[in-house]
């Protein structure tokens, strides 16, 4: 049944309605419940609808046979009854369903902090004792087939994790720490967004979603842990040593180099991250360039400073170095 009312979903006015940040395409347990209840309201609704749009048209293309149905039994049944015990009906299934969507995470599920800034994510993997692995930004990572447990805050203004294809959005409150339990179903890639208007660049603070097969998933989880790979050839290492003179590590971590700022997004492994910008540019050494050069145009009232007075050369050098750490 659950399958056959996933599929009216599909139907051609809603074809165009898909991508990875679609809440018509469910990628979790959660997004699937979500989508049937959606379903089964839209269809009922319409039919219901449709049935009061006959009647109210009845009297005036059979006025004969509307006058014998006008009788106090079709009020009373059609206007008492029925909604009566439809939406009695409907409110016990949507409580049944928004169960299964609220339950509680398991205790010995994976943790994820996930920490909102204007306008980033800050994403903290936890070890089994609880204590922080390793960190990423604007790029959540999950297993395959598995429940995970996400802790929400945020540090200046309220904002609200929200990614579609894998069911409820939480807001995250400065000073409080909410629980959203992630439940991912097969291997996808989906796209997350902030839901609550945070400011003038809230529309530009999304973030990449990968749900992995549990083998790939343990594998970029050691590299993650690893430091930043070393330079091979000149260029790199210039850039490298730009980056550290340039004084950028006061704001960003580059694990392997004496970069440890905690006020950016940690670098370590930038180029690996399918965007830049939570979200706003695909991840190359062109577009590193450009948010160095003039972050402010690109997305102004970010806390990214514009380095503008650096020469061609040295932008050069750091982006390409930076666009290296996978």
């Amino acid at each position: 049944m659950r399958r056959l009312l996933v599929a009216l979903a599909s139907l051609p006015p809603l074809a165009a309605c898909g991508g990875p940040q679609s809440g018509l395409v469910a990628r979790g347990d959660d997004a699937e419940a979500i989508l049937e209840l959606t379903v089964v309201m839209v269809v009922a609704g319409t039919a219901i609808l449709l049935l009061v749009t006959v009647l109210a048209l009845l009297p005036f293309f059979a006025g004969s046979l509307a006058r014998r149905l006008a009788g106090r039994g079709l009020v009373v049944g059609g206007g008492v009854v029925f909604p009566t015990v439809a939406l009695a009906v409907f409110l016990v299934y949507a409580l049944g369903v928004l169960a299964r969507v609220n339950a509680e995470p398991d205790p010995a599920a994976p943790r994820i902090q996930v920490v909102g800034y204007q306008y980033w994510w800050e994403v903290r993997y936890l070890d089994p004792a609880g204590r922080v692995d390793f960190v990423t930004a604007n790029q959540l990572v999950l297993p395959a087939a598995a429940t995970v447990e996400v802790e929400l805050t945020a540090t200046d203004v309220i904002h609200s994790f929200w990614v579609p294809g894998l069911g409820s959005k939480m807001d995250l409150i400065p000073g409080r720490t909410n629980r959203l339990a992630l439940r991912t179903q097969g291997p996808a890639v989906l796209r997350g967004q902030c839901a609550e208007y945070c400011g003038q660049q809230h529309a530009l603070m999304a973030f990449d979603v990968e749900v992995l097969p549990a083998d790939a998933y343990e594998r970029w989880q050691e590299v993650q842990r690893g430091p930043a790979v070393e330079p091979v050839v000149a260029l790199l290492a210039e850039g490298r040593d730009a980056f550290i003179a340039s004084g950028c590590g006061a704001c960003h971590t580059v694990r392997g180099t004496t970069a440890d700022g905690t006020l950016g997004p940690d670098l370590t492994h930038v180029g690996g991250r399918p965007t830049i910008a939570a979200g706003s540019f695909p991840t190359n050494a062109g577009t590193i360039a450009g948010w160095i050069v003039d972050a402010q145009a690109l997305k102004p009232g970010n806390a990214m400073p514009s380095f503008d007075l650096l020469d061609g050369r040295t932008v050069r050098a750091i982006a390409t170095w930076l666009a290296s750490l996978r």
